[in-house]
């Protein structure tokens, strides 16, 4: 009888795309982001049968198809609540929540914000086009004002919602931002957010190349990126410029851009520190705040990380004191309650 074992092969990209076809607009950015996220599952080092991928209702929403691990595509805002009783049920799973502008942060933005309270050991992949791609090109919470559309085709006068602002606000304990066409830095806010213990939020800048294309072209061709993004590492100064000749130093509690080139050095800038919540609120900000003086490049990275216990390993451990002290307990006699009624 042989004993020899057999060694698992490693596991490679491939193993984690489907046979299904791929069905989004030629150019959606959605492509580069299935791209990445297959890319990077192999080095994780978890078995394709304890990864979990579920969604809600959007383009993105398809993802679970094109991804050979379990998965499920659910309703429309109620991704993060079925992710939640998942985990609850099956803490050991890695479970990825993938939905979109609007999706998550419409019908869906009470779940959102819970979830990120609750702090469930999750991955919530938001992919934010700042528009409705499904439906055909209606105005999303994302939106900028007086954004035509054909739901608003004398503007939009809503008030968009600041994804990061949000997060944050909801006590998220890790809050970042990439975007579709940097697959490098994509691959490494997907690592770290698979790596943090809690809730990551990762918002995803993905073009709809249809109904709001160049919506973010300014942080990703190669002519203006340098000078409007902000790529943030712990422990660096907050350095940007095709030259990396412009920095930000904070003036109290606003920042301002200087340049490197006129008396300014890097010792001068504000230095990044992911554990900070008070600069990581400045930073969620840094785009939209009125009053901020000057044009800010955009920050991408990892904004914010807080290490606190997450409600699936809180609400095991509560279960299992309970049942040292009470025992298993009784089913129906739960049911029955400590209250009785004869009717006569």
């Amino acid at each position: 009888m042989s004993t020899a074992t057999i060694t698992p092969q490693p596991l490679t990209a491939k193993d984690f795309a489907t046979d299904q076809e791929v069905r989004w607009c030629p150019g959606c950015g959605d492509y580069s982001i299935l791209k990445q996220v297959q890319t990077i599952m192999p080095g994780l080092g978890i078995p394709k049968e304890d990864i979990v991928i579920i969604s809600g209702i959007g383009c993105s929403s398809r993802f679970p198809y094109y991804m050979n691990t379990f998965g499920m595509h659910s309703i429309h805002g109620r991704a993060t609540a079925i992710a939640s009783g998942l985990k609850a049920a099956r803490p050991e799973l890695s479970v990825w929540i993938v939905t979109g502008d609007g999706d998550g942060l419409s019908i869906g933005g009470n779940h959102t914000i819970h979830l990120l309270r609750r702090n469930f050991d999750v991955n919530i992949m938001l992919f934010n086009n700042q528009i409705y791609g499904l439906t055909k090109g209606q105005y999303s919470p994302t939106s900028e004002t007086n954004k035509v559309t054909k739901s608003t085709p004398f503007g939009s006068i809503d008030h968009p919602f600041n994804p990061m602002a949000l997060a944050i606000g909801a006590d998220a304990s890790f809050i970042a931002r990439s975007m579709d066409r940097d697959p490098k830095h994509l691959q490494e806010m997907l690592k770290r957010s698979h790596a943090h213990k809690g809730a990551s939020f990762l918002e995803i800048y993905q073009n709809c190349n249809i109904f709001n294309d160049g919506a973010f072209e300014a942080f990703t061709e190669k002519s203006s990126k340098a000078n409007e993004t902000l790529f943030l590492e712990q422990g660096q100064p907050l350095v940007f410029g095709a030259q990396k000749d412009k920095g930000i130093r904070l003036d109290g509690f606003k920042p301002v851009v200087v340049d490197l080139n006129e008396g300014f050095s890097t010792s001068d800038l504000w230095v990044h520190d992911e554990q900070d919540f008070y600069k990581a609120q400045i930073l969620t900000r840094m785009f939209d705040d009125p009053r901020i003086e000057g044009h800010m490049p955009r920050p991408f990275g990892v904004f914010y990380q807080a290490f606190r216990p997450t409600y699936d390993d809180l609400m095991t451990a509560q279960l299992e004191d309970a049942m040292n002290k009470k025992g298993s307990g009784d089913l129906d006699k739960l049911l029955a309650g400590k209250e009785t009624w004869v009717i006569r």
